[in-house]
């Protein structure tokens, strides 16, 4: 996924793992309040097909944006949990057993939600999709929101977990995407490859570990979470 230019020096020495946003100009503000730009908007469906997954001459599939490479995990760490390619061999539905949930939670676009999930490694939602949705107006502002997987409903995520929601929502709004910590992981259904992709252990494409200097950062699309539960 594209995301806000990090030059937050990680664990393991490198920087600027995240390149700087495509879009500029003429930002302004969601019903939601939050900042996003007129081409972003554009690309999410003012004007255009939101949920088309036709090939730009850029070679971006139509209703994503570029991505940007996770940050290699370290050897030797005990998160993020590690696994190899084959969590992502062929299936039956691209990377997955069965295609996305109908009816996904928070208004998110099913065919958007299917590319994303299962026949992508790279590509993502656009920065500020997530606000575009309901799950502002319908997340839980007091208490911990579980995030399932878009294909099994199995759980993720919980957060906001050893911070507050104000805090979730601030860092989610900073980077573009929601953006979960280690703590907030259901590690039992979560897995890292090598290269920092962020997948669930049924094949499905979440996103990339993005660490800064509070440790592992999980930028997260979120229609790859919008599953209810299985």
């Amino acid at each position: 996924m594209t995301c806000p230019r990090d030059t937050t020096k990680s664990r393991a020495g490198s920087h600027n793992y995240a390149r700087g946003f495509p879009m500029r100009a003429f930002a302004f503000r969601t019903h939601s309040g939050v900042p996003v730009t007129h081409r972003a908007a554009h690309k999410m469906g003012a004007g255009s097909s939101r949920g088309s997954v036709a090939t730009r001459a850029s070679g971006v599939p139509e209703g994503l944006s570029d991505g940007c490479k996770g940050a290699p995990v370290p050897e030797g760490v005990k998160l993020p949990i590690v696994c190899g390619e084959e969590v992502m061999a062929p299936k039956k539905h691209g990377t997955t057993d069965e295609p996305v949930q109908q009816n996904l939670r928070w208004g998110c676009e099913w065919k958007t939600a299917d590319k994303i999930c299962s026949f992508n490694r790279h590509y993502a939602e656009f920065a500020g999709y997530w606000a575009t949705t309901n799950f502002l107006q319908e997340v839980d502002r007091d208490g911990e929101t579980t995030y399932y997987d878009s294909v099994t409903g199995k759980p993720l995520f919980v957060a906001p977990r050893g911070r507050s929601m104000e805090a979730f929502l601030k860092e989610s709004k900073a980077h573009g995407w929601p953006s979960f910590r280690d703590e907030e992981v259901v590690w039992e259904n979560v897995r890292c490859l090598v290269n920092g992709e962020a997948v669930s252990t049924a094949g499905t494409h979440l996103g990339h570990n993005l660490p800064d200097k509070s440790g592992n950062r999980y930028c997260i699309n979120l229609v790859s979470v919008a599953g209810r539960p299985a």
